[in-house]
């Protein structure tokens, strides 16, 4: 069974900092990309920044320099350490992971958000 436990969520102040945990079972960790998404109300989900099953990463434009996405592949836990935090980036923020196959096919795994909020 498939199973993602996010956690570090929680009320942080503008200007601090929060540490997002996503701990996986059921898969084979190592051979998966990981990414956290956020969704503010009223808005679409978005990337907010990826890691490769190399570890190469990537990162939306609103959180380079203030975001680091980290992954441990022997405890199958990605991280999301968030610096300066603005109000904007307050949202239920989502680990996902993703396994391209041959053929083209993906497998596509989501956990159930954690909400962030900042205040100002």
């Amino acid at each position: 069974q498939v199973q993602f436990v996010e956690s570090g969520g929680g009320l942080v102040q503008a200007g601090g900092s929060r540490r997002l945990s996503c701990a996986a079972s059921g898969i084979f960790f190592n051979m998966y990309d990981m990414g956290w998404y956020r969704q503010a109300p009223g808005k679409q989900r978005e990337l907010v920044a990826s890691i490769a099953s190399g570890g190469g990463t990537n990162y939306e434009d609103a959180v380079k320099g203030r975001f680091t996405i980290s992954r441990d592949n022997a405890k199958y836990t990605v991280y999301l350490q968030m610096n300066s935090l603005k109000p904007e980036d307050t949202a239920v923020y989502y680990c996902n992971a993703v396994r391209t196959l041959r053929g083209g096919s993906s497998l596509d795994y989501w956990g159930q958000g954690t909400q962030v909020t900042v205040s100002s």
